[in-house]
């Protein structure tokens, strides 16, 4: 494996059009949107799991049983997202990515239904 493959495998992030193939073929992952609540009201993508950036740090442990699972964390922009995802991965959560621009993105080149805000 050249050094250019372990620098993708270990990339932060993720592009919503690999996310929704992801779903589509039923991979095995979590999509976990760190949105607030009032966000995850506007829009959402269905299989996602919420739980709020400002309750991640208190909520922990009710992940720890997806410690080895593949995770993607989603917010409206991917900035949260990213904060996230480098900080679950200091927890020991081994495979996370940020999904790249956000439900923003996913709006606009995945499922335009979704209302950008």
């Amino acid at each position: 494996m050249s050094d250019e493959d372990s620098l993708d495998e270990d990339s932060l992030e993720i592009s919503c059009q690999e996310v929704h193939a992801r779903l589509t073929v039923g991979d095995s992952f979590v999509l976990l949107d760190c949105r607030e609540t009032h966000e995850h009201t506007v829009a959402s993508i269905a299989q996602a799991r919420l739980v709020p950036m400002s309750e991640i740090a208190t909520r922990v442990e009710s992940l720890a049983d997806l410690r080895e699972h593949s995770i993607v964390v989603l917010c409206h922009h991917g900035m949260r997202s990213a904060q996230v995802a480098m900080w679950l991965r200091g927890q020991g959560f081994s495979n996370v990515k940020s999904m790249a621009g956000g439900i923003d993105r996913w709006s606009e080149e995945i499922d335009p239904s979704i209302p950008r805000y």
